[in-house]
């Protein structure tokens, strides 16, 4: 009797290892879901915190001066990161990207054209084009970007036969940007600007493009073309004239209004 008594024991043994194995498998699975419920609750605070911040920053671009904003990313260069960050989350829900766009007119013409892309952001033009690009932006990691306030470039007078403007007029005195662009620019010299279409619907406080397009031709150019086809931005496509009029009147500029992003 003892015997068996003890040969049951044994046998019972390894069933109640095995349940204190399950156990410990169970709580283990238990806390790793709960971990990584902790990192997805984590993850999606720190999206939304980043969302903030390039929300806030957007705002600031958009109703400040260009040498304000200048010195606001100098203070904190950070903040020009996490902006771009944001705005290329962004861009990632867009369709089409409007840079794209301007990518392949470049490449439809001469890759002898020199460029200047005012507000390069990432500098993605640059890398996607055979032409010698001069990339401008307030703030960048990247050594290739000339860092300066886009309305004050280095480039000599008449040097540029493009220009581009992808999302850029930001800034009160956005006004200033295109002054610097027509000022850069060869005779018969392009300016291309993509612009999101929202800023251009006078129903919902934008400017009216044929006002905004008026002003530009004031300033010493001719419109070529235009497409609103696409439903998130619009593409505007001037030739600065080979003849200026010395006698410019004061051009009354429509007000841009800011492009604030919504919370998603």
């Amino acid at each position: 009797m003892e015997a068996k008594k003890g040969i049951n024991r044994k046998r019972r043994t390894p069933h109640n290892g095995e349940s204190q194995t399950k156990k410990k498998r169970r709580k283990l699975v238990e806390v790793d879901g709960k971990s990584k419920s902790s990192s997805s609750f984590l993850d999606k605070m720190r999206a939304r915190l980043s969302g903030g911040h390039f929300r806030m920053i957007n705002e600031k671009l958009y109703t400040c001066t260009g040498s304000e904003a200048l010195s606001y990313f100098e203070e904190d260069p950070s903040l020009f990161n996490v902006y771009h960050t944001g705005y290329q989350e962004q861009m990632s829900h867009w369709p089409q990207q409007p840079v794209n766009i301007i990518i392949k007119w470049l490449k439809d013409h001469s890759p002898s054209l020199i460029v200047a892309d005012f507000g390069c952001g990432d500098a993605r033009l640059a890398r996607n084009v055979k032409n010698k690009v001069f990339s401008f932006d307030l703030v960048s990691n990247d050594p290739s970007v000339i860092v300066c306030d886009m309305s004050n470039t280095p480039l000599e007078s008449s040097s540029i036969d493009v220009a581009v403007f992808c999302l850029s007029l930001m800034g009160t005195n956005f006004s200033s940007y295109l002054q610097e662009a027509h000022r850069v620019l060869k005779p018969c010299g392009w300016l291309l600007i993509a612009e999101v279409k929202s800023r251009f619907d006078p129903n919902t406080g934008g400017a009216d493009p044929n006002k905004f397009s008026k002003a530009i031709c004031m300033l010493g150019f001719t419109l070529e073309s235009k497409d609103f086809s696409n439903k998130m931005f619009v593409l505007l496509y001037f030739q600065k004239k080979e003849k200026q009029n010395s006698n410019v009147k004061e051009i009354d500029w429509p007000e841009l209004k800011p492009c604030l992003y919504k919370r998603r």
